[in-house]
């Protein structure tokens, strides 16, 4: 198993990508510590994790007290954190026009500052440990931008950019950062919308099909692995070539 002996943070794990990500890592061996603002949603996915001494935790990752706590937690149980997840995530969309400040600071504070207090949390412990991995969830709207998405754009944007810069600065302690841009996946926000709107999607990859939440887990698994060792301030697109 990949993961054996691994202890693993997932953020924004009760759902979609976060949710197969943890089923995946659980399957290879590794502790989880999932987080989720969706209680029962935890718990439904912890009893269908394979065994594990797995814990969850509705710590909001937009409360740096509160993931501080949680690091501590971690470290108390487990004398270590070897692999970071910022899966969290939300969308508001609107034009440039019509959207709101809330709507901007919503997205922004969740999807970058949530990320920028975990990330920075998990560095603190993985510098003395000297070795870590941490992984965030971008999009391929953060590298080509999307109608309608000022607020995800920029954020995920962000996100990119600080993968690259955390990569820079926390190499010397032996630790990897790396970005995963997915493109159009078949989640439950999918699911509801208009089979036009789906076959659009579609259309815009060569394969003519949408990516599953199984597709990104994996490739969050391959590069938290010791077989992506030399991969470090990456952003890798899982879009079925829809953005060449």
């Amino acid at each position: 198993m990949r993961l054996k002996n691994k202890v693993v943070l997932i953020t924004g794990a009760a759902r979609g990508i976060g949710e197969a990500t943890a089923k995946r890592f659980a399957q290879e061996g590794a502790t989880l510590i999932l987080t989720d603002l969706h209680e029962d949603a935890l718990n439904e996915l912890k009893q269908l994790l394979a065994p594990g001494d797995h814990s969850i935790s509705t710590a909001d990752v937009t409360d740096a007290a509160a993931m501080n706590a949680l690091f501590e937690r971690i470290d108390e149980a487990y004398g270590q954190i070897d692999i970071v997840i910022n899966n969290a995530g939300v969308t508001a969309d609107s034009t440039l026009a019509k959207m709101t400040e809330d709507q901007w600071d919503l997205v922004l504070n969740v999807n970058l500052k949530g990320a920028f207090i975990v990330g920075q949390a998990a560095a603190g412990y993985m510098k003395k440990q000297q070795s870590g991995v941490i992984l965030n969830a971008a999009s391929i709207v953060g590298l080509y931008g999307n109608f309608g998405q000022s607020n995800y754009a920029a954020s995920k944007g962000g996100l990119i950019s600080m993968t690259k810069t955390w990569a820079k600065e926390l190499g010397k302690y032996g630790i990897r950062v790396n970005a995963v841009a997915p493109g159009f996946i078949e989640t439950e926000m999918t699911a509801k919308m208009p089979e036009k709107v789906l076959a659009n999607m579609k259309n815009l990859s060569p394969l003519n099909q949408l990516g599953s939440p199984e597709d990104i887990a994996n490739t969050y698994l391959f590069l938290a692995s010791d077989e992506a060792q030399f991969i470090s301030g990456a952003v890798i697109s899982v879009d079925g070539a829809a953005t060449l």
